[in-house]
């Protein structure tokens, strides 16, 4: 049994609220949105950019694309994660080429996923402009990159945890902030 502490972050209605307050953040900053397209790291930055178009479709009337993508084989820890790593599928079926990407992933860390994604995404093609947008910034970067669009800023430190859970994945929402039990 875990003697881990779990503290809730965010409910299901601060989610929505972050996902909203992203999404208004996006057309504020970008005002020619029909330029837009929203692409989302597998597996839950995939379900917040599908929740992101949807929210900028309510707000501007206006129907994104959407991609999900799986960065799994450009990841520089492969052989540490996994003798057989799992697959996801990745699906952009449009062009990124001139477009401005909002790239999206559930929580920004050291930023090594992040670089992981944008050479995924430049295999596609040459986007104008990449955005990164997530739910959750836990600070202890590694790597000079930041996010345009943060829904929470945690500060943690190493040994501890941000657990993101997610309908569609997870069967429940909520994200959680775990420390881990000290040991003498």
């Amino acid at each position: 049994m875990s003697n881990n502490k779990k503290t809730t972050i965010l409910t299901q209605d601060e989610i929505n609220r972050a996902v909203t307050r992203i999404s208004h953040e996006i057309l504020e900053n970008n005002k020619d949105s029909k330029n837009l397209a929203i692409i989302g790291i597998r597996t839950r930055g995939y379900f917040l950019a599908g929740r992101i178009a949807k929210t900028i479709a309510d707000i501007d009337g206006i129907s994104l694309p959407v991609g999900g993508l799986d960065i799994t084989l450009y990841r520089d820890d492969l052989s540490v994660i996994s003798e057989q790593p799992v697959m996801h599928k990745t699906e952009i079926d449009f062009d990124i080429e001139g477009k401005c990407i909002i790239l999206v992933d559930d929580v920004l860390y050291t930023g090594r996923t992040i670089r992981c994604a944008l050479d995924a995404l430049i295999d596609f093609g040459r986007p104008k402009g990449i955005q990164l947008a997530v739910l959750v910034d836990r600070g202890h970067r590694e790597l000079p990159i930041r996010a345009d669009y943060v829904g929470k800023n945690l500060p943690t430190s190493q040994k501890e945890l941000v657990e993101v859970k997610l309908q569609e994945v997870d069967g429940e929402e909520d994200i959680v902030f775990i420390e881990e039990a000290q040991h003498d």
